[in-house]
């Protein structure tokens, strides 16, 4: 399998990175004509507009709501049935991220000036939250903890669920773990109905705030165009991967590792930079020689080849920069000391540190979130947090003092902007 090899020598370096970073995320015209014919049924029919795409997408034969909701005592049963292995790893995986998300919960605070006033911020949970997880085979337990966890961490007091069952298909999985996660309801439901009925609501399915949560180019496109109406997370592309390596990791490590990453999908994208020439060529080998044993080798050989590449760079340093450039979605540094190394990194969705932190365990149990920034949005986003779930409102309470004094600023400003109202209604306050 040949992999577009790069090197920071080369003049044409920068536009040659350029190209391979390139992906289009917006819809054809196809797709968004569908979703927003979806979107204006549903606001418009509510019920009965979902459950005639979900009876058609989703191959059912659901004659009324209250069938497509799933009770939590399903969900406790799936949990209760799991087999003690999966059981266990999913208790242990949600109880690891619940304590990583207790620590970025925001609280209010307040201070009060030599006048008496009194400034802050009062900061409150979303009231409810919609979470939309792809169903069937395609299904993501690791996405609902990721998701749901930090919603309820946040305080928010109900999280509705909505997955896809095409066919009658369940993935036990899933279930067992919005019962871990603590999510309130969940709905059978998935595309952009599903994405159109918890933004606008319907006689059944109660309208949220926000909506998170992974789903393909239909679900994609329909968060993005009710936003708005609602909050969503973010329009996420193909996952990535970026490993900076000097060239001392055992290079099957780094390559399976690339592939841990190329086997989401054909669009994935996975990248190797290294100041070590040979160890560039060593890690070729071991994909070459990897590859073949894997069972989704055809997307991970269509993934390295369309939107891989094995860089070469002059030293650790260049490598920072590149690695700034692509703000990957998952950077692994694999060198002797990623702490020094850390330091010139501006630019990343998740930090892998050292050369035993393989992206996997983030995905899955690490405790960090693993829903993040793609295509180089890691420059101005970050990931997923409790912080996402919550809001901030400005809290101001003037002193007569204050208010005198603030008044005649405010007023010589507003007179300034010609806003007259504004001025008489600070210009009352003052004290003569």
């Amino acid at each position: 399998m040949k992999i577009q090899q790069l090197s920071t020598q080369n003049q044409d370096f920068w536009q040659a990175l350029d190209a391979l970073l390139a992906w289009e995320s917006v819809s054809d015209d196809a797709v968004f004509g569908t979703v927003n014919e979806i979107i204006k049924n549903v606001r418009s029919r509510g019920d009965a507009a979902v459950l005639e795409y979900t009876n058609r997408f989703d191959r059912m034969q659901v004659k009324a709501m209250h069938e497509l909701e799933i009770a939590p005592e399903r969900l406790q049963a799936a949990l209760d049935n799991l087999p003690a292995a999966q059981r266990v790893a999913l208790q242990q995986a949600a109880e690891r991220i619940r304590r990583y998300a207790e620590r970025q919960k925001l609280e209010s605070w307040s201070y009060t000036e030599a006048d008496g006033t009194l400034l802050g911020q009062q900061v409150t949970a979303l009231d409810r939250v919609g979470l939309y997880v792809p169903g069937g085979k395609a299904a993501y337990p690791s996405s609902v903890l990721m998701n749901a966890i930090p919603a309820k961490v946040a305080g928010v007091p109900e999280l509705i669920m909505v997955v896809p069952t095409p066919a009658g298909e369940v993935n036990e999985l899933v279930l067992a773990a919005a019962a871990t996660a603590g999510v309130d309801r969940v709905f059978a439901i998935g595309g952009a109905q599903a994405v159109a009925a918890l933004a606008y609501g319907t006689e059944t399915i109660p309208q949220v705030d926000k909506i998170v949560g992974p789903g393909n180019i239909y679900v994609a496109t329909a968060k993005r165009m009710v936003f708005g109406a609602v909050g969503i997370d973010m329009i996420a592309g193909p996952s990535e991967i970026l490993v900076v390596c000097d060239g001392q990791t055992n290079p099957d490590w780094i390559a399976m590792d690339l592939f841990s990453q190329a086997e989401h999908d054909e669009d994935a994208q996975a990248i190797l930079v290294s100041p070590d020439a040979n160890f560039i060529q060593a890690v070729q080998a071991s994909i070459d020689k990897l590859v073949t044993s894997m069972p989704r080798q055809t997307i991970i050989q269509t993934s390295l080849t369309a939107r891989g590449a094995l860089i070469h760079v002059k030293d650790l340093a260049e490598a920072a920069k590149v690695a700034n450039y692509i703000a990957p979605e998952h950077l692994e540094l694999s060198v002797a000391e990623p702490e020094a190394l850390l330091k010139s990194i501006r630019h990343a969705g998740a930090i892998f540190m050292g050369r035993y932190t393989a992206e996997a365990l983030g995905d899955y149990c690490a405790g960090p979130n693993h829903v993040l920034p793609t295509s180089r949005t890691a420059r101005f986003s970050s990931p997923l947090g409790v912080y996402d779930f919550q809001k901030r409102s400005s809290l101001i309470n003037c002193s007569s003092q204050a208010a005198s004094d603030l008044g005649k600023i405010a007023s010589v400003l507003a007179r300034g902007e010609g806003l007259i109202a504004h001025a008489n209604s600070a210009e009352y306050r003052i004290q003569n």
